[in-house]
């Protein structure tokens, strides 16, 4: 975990800041954009730092990499964003060595995100590690991390539902619509209003329903324009709200008016209708329920699917816990592997030389010797005693004492 590479012995870190304890304000100024990011990587390569990735996102802002001292790293993520040393004095985290693996596969898991079991996060690493590379900041400790990282969320994903169900209400709407209106690709969905929440789903309603007839009315149409542009969505005028209710089978409110925007009168008796309101206060009125043919969600039962859902998923932690504690293990053994490897490449390299000299001598002495027999018998036998030092090693509990011992046994 320790790297000599340098003259003084450097440590794995990870420092940073989260939403736990830095609002969205404060993780504002300590977000790092592409430019930024790059910045930090192109200095600290010309620097010969051993290793370095950057994860910046909504949630969370963090560096991984060896150091000397975690100053080195909180400095680089003070210098190149708006925070200063006082602001990660107050809301900043350190964790070195093992409890920096630890963390990263907390991270990588879903099991630190603000959304239990949000996956989305592992996606973002690997660009962080992968834009890293590109400045040879991963080393071989870095990459295996990473990897193993990966492993443990794809299992976590495979093997338990920590990450089933919805969790955002703009989600937990698109699944209800999923689960309860048949042939959904062909049905004609309207979408009324432009709030945060509605494009959310407008977005997830072309992901996941593969519809075609999606329209969107917003009372500033230069708003629902901006949308459209950015999904492939047909803009109507405000004006002709009643005549597309009337062609509707899927109607999601998102307005933000502080009285009802669809009311009963406004809506055909005799259609079949679905509709969701997103919006707070309720956008629908009331009454519309007593129309027999539609059915009307509010975003106070959505949110309680969403929930719902985190509460089952708190179930599933144990497991992905078990999960990645398996994966630790491979990845310290791997560690504890690479650390012994120098030692056992030196001790096999003393044997062979004992083998050659003695080989040589017996090649002299004896009449009609076979060294190739010879040879591959010695080469057995070294094989057997590397791989007892290895066993020895890997079992003892005190490996930096009988590494001192096997070097000065056999002079390495």
């Amino acid at each position: 975990m320790t790297q000599n590479t340098t003259q003084k012995e450097t440590h794995f870190y990870t420092i940073g800041i989260s939403y736990k304890k830095a609002d969205a304000d404060m993780r504002g100024l300590f977000s790092l954009d592409a430019e930024h990011q790059e910045r930090i990587l192109s200095l600290s390569q010309q620097e010969g730092m051993e290793g370095l990735a950057i994860l910046s996102t909504c949630n969370r802002t963090e560096l991984y990499g060896f150091a000397q001292h975690p100053f080195q790293l909180i400095q680089k993520l003070c210098a190149h964003s708006k925070a200063t040393l006082e602001d990660f004095e107050k809301v900043g985290y350190i964790y070195k060595n093992k409890e920096a693996i630890n963390h990263l596969f907390n991270v990588g898991t879903g099991l630190d995100s603000q959304i239990l079991g949000d996956f989305e996060v592992i996606s973002q690493l690997k660009k962080s590690f992968s834009l890293a590379k590109k400045y040879n900041l991963i080393n071989a400790f870095m990459d295996r991390l990473l990897n193993s990282v990966i492993q443990a969320s794809k299992r976590i994903k495979n093997e338990t539902e920590l990450s089933s169900g919805a969790t955002s209400v703009s989600f937990a709407s698109v699944q209800y619509i999923l689960q309860n209106v048949v042939d959904i690709s062909q049905k004609n969905i309207l979408l009324f209003g432009t709030g945060k929440i509605g494009r959310n789903t407008c977005e997830n309603l072309i992901k996941h329903t593969q519809n075609e007839h999606i329209t969107l009315i917003n009372r500033t149409k230069e708003k629902a324009q901006e949308i459209a542009g950015r999904f492939n969505v047909l803009v109507k005028d405000f004006a002709l709200l009643e005549e597309e209710l009337t062609q509707t089978d899927v109607l999601v409110v998102a307005t933000g008016s502080k009285t009802p925007t669809i009311t009963k009168e406004m809506l055909p008796s005799d259609k079949e209708m679905l509709i969701l309101d997103l919006s707070i206060p309720k956008n629908v009125a009331t009454d519309v329920e007593e129309l027999s043919k539609v059915r009307l969600i509010h975003m106070d039962y959505l949110s309680q699917m969403t929930d719902d859902t985190l509460e089952r998923r708190k179930a599933f932690i144990p497991q992905a816990q078990q999960i990645i504690e398996e994966i630790k293990e491979e990845f310290d053994q791997w560690l504890q592997n690479r650390r012994f490897a120098p030692a056992i490449q030196a001790l096999k390299q003393s044997l062979e030389t004992l083998k050659e000299g003695e080989i040589d001598f017996q090649r002299k002495k004896t009449t009609d010797f076979n060294e190739l027999q010879a040879s591959i018998i010695s080469d057995r036998i070294i094989q057997k005693i590397t791989t007892k030092f290895i066993n020895h090693l890997k079992e003892s509990s005190t490996p930096e004492e009988s590494l001192l011992f096997m070097k000065q046994v056999f002079e390495l």
